[in-house]
């Protein structure tokens, strides 16, 4: 028998991880593609592209089918899509990729296929946006000809607990016959995993943005407490971690100077644009973006406070930004709010040196210790280990004076005690 023929469409963190997991299965013939045509030279070659443990170490004894030729999909039962969901500059959501993805595949229909989107979308996307597409492109019916899914993934890069083989999962499609038969597929290969089947496409869509935005307005919240406790000399670090010893109706979240990535970041703007267009109003959820949005700007208001302790002002003075990445350990800078923090520092004058080992070509030095040599200031807006773990003795004869500590990461008693130290909220 011929086995059934499997398609994933974007292979960044969420299809490239999707695509082993398939494969590792044995069960399908599996494909990956990708317009990307040196992504796709990685992966032929064995490299990863993603910083993802489990596909490095899969790539270093197994090969994968990938192209950025589009021949490659022909005759695919299951398409599975995991392309980017951006936003505009005026943060108004961007379908661009997936509508693209879309017009691709539709002409690859047929009967009994399955489009799968893994791209987190606001409620409403795959039948307003998606199913015309595939419909006119294809002259086929959704729900009877073939179906529409959305399995919105839960990837969290450089997570060493959590990955796709052990998150829950939910699941919607057009109708409850073809949303039964996608569902087996995914429990096929994510053995482990818990397939919810959800009655309805804006169920499946809606619960990816209510996790995210649940997160942002959390972390804006712990945000807001910590310019609160700044002002009132409260340690907002402590604070939280004592009250997160009450063992329910509590869940801690941790202030620091931005949020980034690909999630948290993008996708509230989903929900907010879609519910404008019914006519609602995300005040809370605009507000929490807001707060998010404005921590970079806190964090140097902070770094120039603490200079003018020492009466110096932060133009023509030597500064280090640490990291550029939005999360410790890893080089995704997707969102990164140390972008922001950087071109605000070189609007302020200050004579500024960029460094993080995991993202080179935006550093211009290529060592902690050359970083901070002659520097008066340092900002750290990535919690890498190697910051936590060597910057204390890096600064022992140091000209650094004073630091702000982004990410609440560093011990501040193992720092020289002429050190101005400062966190958020802290």
């Amino acid at each position: 028998m011929k086995k059934t023929k499997i398609s994933v469409i974007g292979l960044g963190y969420v299809g490239l991880p999707t695509l082993v997991a398939i494969t590792r299965s044995q069960k399908y013939n599996v494909v990956g593609f990708d317009i990307n045509s040196t992504r796709i030279n990685q992966i032929k070659n064995q490299v990863s592209p993603i910083e993802d443990t489990d596909v490095v170490t899969y790539l270093n004894s197994n090969k994968l089918f990938v192209s950025s030729n589009v021949s490659i999909l022909k005759n695919s039962d299951i398409f599975i899509v995991c392309v980017p969901t951006p936003v505009y500059p005026d943060f108004t959501p961007d379908y661009s990729i997936i509508i693209s993805a879309a017009k691709l595949i539709a002409p690859l229909l047929d009967r009994g296929s399955h489009f799968v989107l893994e791209s987190t979308v606001n409620p409403g996307t795959c039948n307003e946006i998606i199913k015309p597409i595939l419909e006119s492109g294809s002259n086929l019916k959704a729900g009877r000809d073939f179906n529409i899914a959305h399995c919105p993934e839960r990837i969290n890069p450089g997570d060493t607990k959590w990955n796709i083989y052990n998150i829950n999962r939910n699941i919607g499609s057009v109708n409850k016959k073809n949303n039964h038969e996608i569902a087996f597929f995914y429990r096929s290969f994510l053995k482990e995993v818990k397939i919810n089947e959800v009655s309805s496409l804006e169920i499946a869509e809606a619960t990816k943005i209510v996790e995210n935005t649940f997160r942002d307005i959390n972390i804006a919240y712990a945000n807001e407490l910590a310019k609160s406790f700044d002002a009132m000399g409260i340690d907002v670090i402590e604070t939280i971690g004592a009250a997160s010893n009450k063992p329910f109706g509590f869940m801690p979240h941790w202030p620091g100077a931005g949020v980034g990535g690909h999630c948290i970041a993008v996708d509230p703007y989903y929900l907010i644009q879609r519910a404008a267009l019914s006519g609602f109003d995300h005040k809370f959820l605009k507000l929490a973006r807001e707060i998010n949005k404005s921590m970079p700007e806190y964090a140097v208001e902070k770094l120039i406070l603490s200079l003018n302790k020492i009466s110096k002002s932060i133009k023509g003075t030597k500064i280090t930004l640490l990291g550029l990445s939005y999360k410790p350990n890893l080089g995704d800078t997707r969102e990164s709010p140390a972008f922001e923090i950087r071109d605000l520092l070189i609007e302020f004058g200050a004579e500024l040196v960029v460094y993080d080992p995991l993202v080179p070509k935006e550093s211009n030095r290529n060592s902690l210790s050359s970083a901070i040599k002659n520097a008066e200031g340092i900002l750290l807006a990535t919690a890498h280990q190697e910051f936590i773990d060597n910057l204390p003795n890096c600064l022992k004869n140091s000209s650094v004076k004073v630091i702000i500590d982004g990410r609440n990461c560093l011990n501040n008693t193992l720092l020289p005690k002429h050190i101005i130290y400062s966190g958020i909220g802290r």
